[in-house]
């Protein structure tokens, strides 16, 4: 399982409801690929809670362990993804909170949000269960959970507590220094994986990502490995895969147009890759799939 994930690496987000931007679901790290999300970021706010097993967490740059009991909130626009290091699985509860719960007319909230929410406020915070504050946050978020897949769900009960999670955030949260920074070179990092998404079925030096980020090779693969946690090289292979996958999966072409579209040099390279990543050969993924 992938995140629907675009070209800037912004996720489009699911949400349970229709007409109202709130998306709360139990998630497991076992239905992703190596048991780790793709990095990703939206205008939501994210809330975790750790129900079970443990994750590493990533935002904006810094890792963290998340442990059963704990969870994280991740502020607006940042980028972040859970993983296992050891491919051992985690359940938690995920909650994505968009802005647009508040109202779309300009007022008072608003204001709020954009000074709580924005650029110079901390990237994430935290949340242990033995911090009264962490675990009033904690417990509103199962609160949640529970309210959206109940048989009588309250659709006012739903925004009560959503509200009230950022309201309590709102509360806690700092301002921090050297945003603007950490914002520029997001902007390169973004550059250089649109330039990849949009031309993945070509031949791509080191160069070329360097440059469509307009940075040195040398610094290009330091923010990939820093923000991404891969090389630019294993994140342009890593994505040719995943188009691979859905060119298996969604159409009949053969395993040799596959491979020139998704920029492998031969059918044999592309089969000698995906054996090495999967397990099994085109072939059998397709055929395993479709059973």
């Amino acid at each position: 399982m992938q995140l629907d994930v675009f070209s800037d690496l912004s996720e489009q987000v699911g949400y349970n409801l229709t007409h109202l931007k709130l998306r709360v679901a139990k998630g497991t790290l076992i239905q992703f690929d190596k048991f780790a999300a793709a990095c990703h970021w939206h205008t939501d706010l994210e809330f975790i809670s750790v129900l079970d097993g443990s994750m590493n967490f990533y935002v904006h740059g810094e890792t963290v362990l998340l442990e059963k009991g704990q969870g994280i909130f991740v502020n607006s626009k940042r980028l972040h993804y859970g993983y296992s290091s050891d491919m051992s699985d985690c359940i938690y509860i995920v909650a994505c909170i968009h802005p647009s719960i508040i109202g779309t007319e300009r007022w008072l909230g608003n204001e709020y949000w954009e000074e709580k929410f924005g650029s110079n406020t901390e990237d994430f915070i935290v949340l242990q269960g033995d911090i009264p504050w962490h675990k009033e946050t904690l417990l509103c978020l199962d609160q949640l959970y529970e309210e959206m897949h109940s048989n009588q769900r309250n659709p006012l009960s739903l925004l009560s507590l959503a509200v009230s999670l950022c309201a309590t955030i709102g509360r806690h949260i700092e301002d921090r220094s050297q945003q603007t920074a950490i914002d520029h070179t997001s902007f390169y990092i973004w550059k250089m994986t649109a330039f990849i998404h949009g031309n993945y079925e070509n031949k791509i030096t080191l160069e070329h990502i360097a440059t469509s980020g307009s940075t040195s090779r040398t610094h290009c693969c330091k923010l990939f490995a820093q923000y991404l946690g891969q090389t630019p090289n294993e994140y342009l292979t890593n994505y040719r895969l995943k188009k691979s996958c859905e060119l298996l999966m969604g159409t009949a072409r053969s395993i040799s147009d596959i491979a020139l579209s998704c920029g492998f040099q031969s059918a044999s390279y592309f089969s000698f890759v995906f054996r090495k990543e999967f397990g099994k050969t085109p072939n059998d993924y397709r055929k395993r799939q479709n059973e």
